[in-house]
């Protein structure tokens, strides 16, 4: 799979060739804090896949629930998030999928930190969901 996009303003771009290892709607309250909305799609990429080129990214360290370090890698100019790099899965990075140029072809396969979706979200019942998250090793 090609995968191409980048930041809101165009300064960082990025682009790869890999499946997907899964694409989620995640619900936990960082991904509503960092999008400012209720929830993120991402997806789990094989680390190495992904080319980041153009400005340099900042990061936001923060802290997972499993208490180990998440890089927030975002555009340093118009603040778009771009990927997580989550300690817990050092083998993945967690692309935004609103970053894609063509998301048209996005299919979540599952939801996760349920527990923490807002009650007015409608959450699918065909899709797999879990409380927190799905077994990431």
């Amino acid at each position: 799979m090609e995968i191409v996009g980048g930041c809101l303003c165009g300064k960082v771009r990025y682009h790869g060739s890999a499946q997907p290892v899964f694409t989620a709607v995640c619900h936990c309250k960082h991904c509503q804090k960092q999008s400012g909305t209720s929830f993120s799609i991402v997806l789990g990429l094989p680390r190495e896949s992904l080319v980041i080129e153009g400005g340099p990214v900042s990061t936001y360290r923060d802290t997972g629930e499993s208490g180990l370090p998440v890089d927030r890698k975002f555009c340093p100019n118009c603040g778009s998030a771009i990927v997580s790099e989550v300690a817990a899965a050092p083998a993945l990075t967690f692309l935004k999928a609103g970053t894609l140029d063509d998301t048209s072809t996005l299919q979540p396969q599952m939801e996760i930190w349920c527990d923490h979706a807002q009650p007015w979200v409608a959450q699918d019942p065909s899709r797999a969901r879990m409380p927190a998250n799905p077994p990431l090793g």
